[in-house]
């Protein structure tokens, strides 16, 4: 039997303590990170009333009493390594430590930036994460201040965090939009995840998930605008299987969007597809353009 090591079981404690500082006491959006995004484990989106603009925190959750050993004036001393350093302040979104005190069971928080940053004499790095900077009501105005940006700064942010599923469609990779819209409820509250379709018959792999606010608005308004780089149709194969047929079958018309099963009366669910649209390889070209220095690329 395979034992779950103390520092895993205290990370994971870390990061739902943060999800629900998020959540609850900020009232913002909360998604967890795959571990492929290096150093990054969250991130939080901020939210207005019910107002979401597409302003993100990139969060580095650390957890346990070892990263409050180390007082600094007013706080604790917080050494990333140079390659952490490196990687966060050429993020595309601003990033934010956080640190999860487990006998106060509270959070603490510091955005990372040059002004933050301090060089050590043996050449690393160090920031001050202070005590009165608790991840509560008191963090809105700074954190929000931090992840604003004019709406072009914010668009470009967006396709850059875009960017691992757009070379994934270019490669050729099937990616899906699975939703479920609770259709007796009036909070406009949803739920979108995008995943891959493997075509082995099974679930798509999640990759990422988003709970929105519709508002007066509706899905065939919101999922253009999320996913800008991408053309969207119906799943051929969900709905060529589908035994809910309230509405006609067309793959490539999903101005009504038609759901594919019914659950209870009370949860429609559609599955969409995505493929890459003319601003998605632009934006691929440009990209590779500005690192590296060439034009070549083969897109789907």
């Amino acid at each position: 039997m395979m034992l779950r090591k103390p520092t895993a079981a205290m990370a994971s404690i870390g990061v739902s303590r943060t999800h629900i500082a998020i959540q609850e006491e900020l009232g913002w959006l909360f998604r967890e990170q795959p571990t492929e995004d290096y150093g990054i484990d969250a991130h939080a989106e901020v939210v207005d009333g019910e107002q979401v603009r597409g302003r993100l925190l990139a969060l580095q959750i650390k957890s346990g009493p070892s990263w409050f050993r180390e007082h600094g004036p007013g706080g604790w001393w917080f050494r990333p390594d140079a390659e952490h350093v490196s990687y966060w302040t050429h993020h595309s979104l601003p990033v934010v430590v956080v640190l999860y005190h487990p006998e106060e069971e509270r959070c603490y928080w510091q955005l990372i930036h040059r002004e933050t940053l301090i060089r050590t004499s043996g050449g690393g790095w160090k920031l001050l994460v202070p005590d009165t900077q608790i991840l509560d009501r008191s963090a809105a105005a700074a954190l929000s201040g931090a992840a604003e940006g004019d709406p072009y700064t914010l668009r470009l942010r967006d396709l850059r965090l875009a960017r691992p599923w757009m070379r994934m469609l270019a490669e050729g990779t099937r990616l899906v939009i699975d939703i479920e819209e609770w259709v007796n409820k009036s909070s406009g509250r949803g739920s979108i995840a995008l995943g891959v379709d493997n075509e082995d018959g099974n679930d798509p792999e999640r990759l990422a998930d988003w709970t929105v606010f519709l508002g007066l608005s509706d899905y065939t308004e919101v999922v253009p605008k999320l996913f800008a780089w991408a053309q969207v149709s119906l799943h051929a194969e969900t709905y060529e299987d589908a035994e809910y047929d309230d509405y006609p079958y067309d793959r490539d018309d999903w101005g009504v969007l038609h759901p594919y099963r019914n659950g209870a009366g009370e949860v429609d669910f559609y599955r969409l597809e995505l493929t890459l649209n003319d601003l998605g390889r632009a934006f691929l070209l440009v990209d590779q353009f500005a690192s590296e220095g060439t034009r070549q690329l083969t897109a789907r």
